[in-house]
């Protein structure tokens, strides 16, 4: 994880990295900047070119100490949202900004391929003693959906690669046999359907009942008259 914001880096060499990290962020650039004499680190993305300046902005925000607008595309709907914001966050290639939401009277975390407008008024906020956000596992993607799945063996490199080696055991036949705690029942159902026929929900049903659904829908479209 990297965190930056309105509090310092402890040492020179990370307020060097810091500095390098941040010049490279601004232009945009997609060379690799580096960490230690043996980490290297590509900043590119296949966002990077709305990402700049949205980071140049919220980093320019933050050490202004001015509230920053934007236009905020989620699962529920569109937004117009007005934060303090205190911390630019990159985690898990995603980059996210963490501050105070004036709607939700708390602290939220934003992420950025998700916000449109991004803009730095001209109010000023008092800094509170913004505590660092929790970004735990436990935290981000707590869980509440139990799914069972069966996949075929040639994917075995996506599970172990996306939830680790222990997330499966192989059944006789060769197929794995996957279970997992997962969170957002949409992206689940997304996630599945990128395998195709080489997944087999199991458990949930309604999610295999989903599927089934979008897999009829999905034959009538490209079903020839």
């Amino acid at each position: 994880m990297i965190l930056a914001g309105l509090r310092s880096l402890d040492s020179v060499s990370g307020s060097r990295y810091y500095a390098q990290l941040m010049e490279k962020l601004q232009t945009g650039s997609s060379e690799y900047i580096s960490g230690r004499d043996s980490m290297l680190i590509d900043l590119s993305s296949w966002y990077k070119g709305s990402l700049a300046p949205k980071i140049e902005t919220i980093q320019s925000a933050i050490e202004n100490r001015h509230i920053l607008t934007f236009r905020y595309y989620a699962p529920a709907g569109e937004s117009e949202r007005c934060i303090e914001p205190y911390y630019l966050v990159f985690r898990w290639s995603n980059w996210y900004v963490w501050g105070w939401c004036g709607d939700r009277k708390d602290y939220r975390l934003f992420k950025l391929n998700r916000m449109d407008q991004a803009a730095e008024s001209d109010q000023s906020f008092v800094s509170r003693d913004a505590p660092i956000p929790d970004l735990s596992n436990e935290k981000i993607f707590p869980g509440g959906i139990k799914v069972k799945a069966l996949f075929a063996p040639d994917v075995k490199w996506r599970l172990v690669e996306e939830f680790g080696p222990h997330c499966f055991t192989e059944n006789d036949d060769g197929r794995l046999l996957f279970s997992a705690d997962y969170t957002d029942r949409e992206n689940l159902v997304t996630w599945l359907l990128t395998f195709g026929a080489k997944a087999e929900v199991l458990e949930p049903e309604d999610i295999r009942d989903a599927i089934r659904r979008i897999a009829e829908e999905t034959i009538k479209l490209y079903q020839e008259e």
